[in-house]
């Protein structure tokens, strides 16, 4: 069976008769200059009733254009590995998957098989699909919680903008170690590699890159707090970095000198992704509840629509 290839259709209006199609597909669809380079030399196919045309052609009104985008060719590095998903969102250009700690995204040469990535291609190859994996962010190995994935280039193009124009926002919960005084703040500290490591981050007033992190105090024990964290920027460790660099590291994040007695992973979930949908207009608002190791932390529920 062939594979499914992504396809917009569209009926010409009276507001379209008379356009040339170029300028509809960029002002209309926004189809970039290198999406449409694309669809012309890489398979794609621009059909007006069924029948091929150039982007020189003139709209009609009532004409139907068919915007066939080409089929994609997965990275080799992917493997086709059968892994469950907990998908909790799906149209035909993005998925929400709820990742579980302890499973990286991408595979590396410490994590060839077994990742996110790889299960998300079986899933696509399932499916039926003629496209491969997009991540449109990624959390560490063992951090859990929501991830956006785009089902095509198109997608993942319009997206990926979205996300740098700050228009997809995410909020974390995260236990740290200690009590913080302070009900709300927000941590305005530069991040940085750390010399020696090509893993490690940590605060650099020097070299380091702006970062900017705010938290709510949730709820504060004996031994740690809760607190739920939104990201001003997204940079590597950003949450684990800023949270040690004022004494409170994560529980059970021992790369930054969290105490792992409560949790043997950083007490960091990923529970809450926002954002218009750049395709229907419409408003997506996702929550996630905090896993098993997480939720055993604390007595009663986290009321995450009320956060």
């Amino acid at each position: 069976m062939e594979k499914q290839c992504y396809t917009i259709e569209k009926k010409m209006s009276a507001a379209e008769h008379g356009m040339i199609m170029r300028d509809y597909l960029k002002k209309e669809i926004k189809v970039s200059r290198r999406a449409l380079s694309a669809i012309k030399y890489k398979g794609g196919q621009l059909l007006i009733d069924g029948e091929e045309k150039s982007v020189r052609h003139v709209l009609q009104e009532g004409e139907v254009l068919t915007i066939v985008f080409p089929p994609e060719t997965p990275s080799d590095f992917l493997l086709d590995e059968a892994i469950p998903l907990d998908i909790v969102y799906e149209d035909d250009t993005v998925l929400i998957v709820n990742k579980p700690a302890g499973i990286p995204v991408i595979p590396s040469h410490q994590y060839p098989s077994g990742t996110l990535a790889n299960g998300l291609l079986r899933y696509f190859k399932d499916k039926n699909l003629a496209s491969t994996v997009h991540i449109i962010n990624r959390l560490d190995r063992n951090t859990s919680g929501l991830m956006l994935v785009a089902k095509h280039r198109f997608s993942h193009e319009r997206f990926f903008k979205m996300q740098k124009r700050k228009e997809i926002h995410r909020r974390y919960l995260a236990f740290v170690e200690g009590n913080i005084e302070q009900d709300r703040g927000t941590i305005d500290a530069p991040i940085g590699r750390r010399d020696g490591s090509a893993i490690e981050r940590m605060v650099d007033w020097q070299n380091g890159r702006r970062s900017l992190t705010h938290y709510k105090v949730l709820t504060r024990c004996q031994d740690w707090t809760l607190v739920a964290v939104r990201l001003q920027t997204g940079r590597t460790h950003q949450i684990r970095v800023h949270f040690e660099s004022i004494g409170h590291p994560l529980l059970g994040d021992d790369l930054y000198g969290g105490n792992m007695d409560l949790i043997d992973r950083q007490a960091l979930h990923s529970f809450e992704v926002s954002f218009v949908h750049p395709f229907t207009g419409e408003s997506i608002h996702i929550h996630k509840q905090c896993p098993e190791d997480m939720l055993r932390l604390i007595t009663e529920p986290i009321k995450l629509e009320t956060i």
